[in-house]
């Protein structure tokens, strides 16, 4: 709420895993609506495919998947075949990397930027992760990379 985000778009390949908890859908778009009165919509085409993902966590190598997410998006023809006017006002994207260094998301939001930019319009990316480590419950551990993480375009 403080960061006065208006709709999340969730861009993740599976938003119903049993590992995303709370972010799992559609308790996710309940919760968001009723909490914090943010929109929810579900956008697959800008989640990495499952080759790109199997290929990167036996290579962990990060230049490779850059590289072929980005080529991904070329060949869906990203932004272009994109409704545009779901990313009017404050916008959060969602996946499941606790950090932007090197994740998806912030490869859609640079993407993203730069075909709004042409455009004309003003637009800043800023990374919504907590300062503070969760301590987990006794009940469930959590590895960090099993919690849900967002950046926020603003235009």
């Amino acid at each position: 709420m403080q960061a006065g985000v208006q709709k999340l778009i969730d861009i993740r390949e599976n938003r119903v895993g049993q590992l995303s908890g709370f972010a799992k859908y559609p308790d996710i778009s309940f919760f968001l609506d009723r909490i914090a009165g943010i929109g929810y919509s579900y956008e697959p085409l800008l989640a990495p495919s499952p080759e790109i993902r199997k290929t990167y966590r036996s290579t962990k190598d990060w230049g490779l998947y850059e590289a072929s997410f980005l080529q991904l998006m070329r060949n869906r023809d990203i932004p272009q075949a994109l409704n545009l006017s779901k990313y009017e006002g404050t916008v959060a994207l969602l996946c499941s990397e606790p950090q932007p260094e090197k994740c998806h998301r912030r490869l859609v939001a640079e993407l993203l930027v730069h075909h709004f930019s042409i455009q004309g319009d003003n637009i800043q990316i800023l990374h919504l992760i907590t300062d503070k480590k969760r301590q987990p419950t006794k009940r469930m551990k959590r590895k960090p990379s099993d919690t849900a993480s967002h950046d926020r375009i603003a235009h």
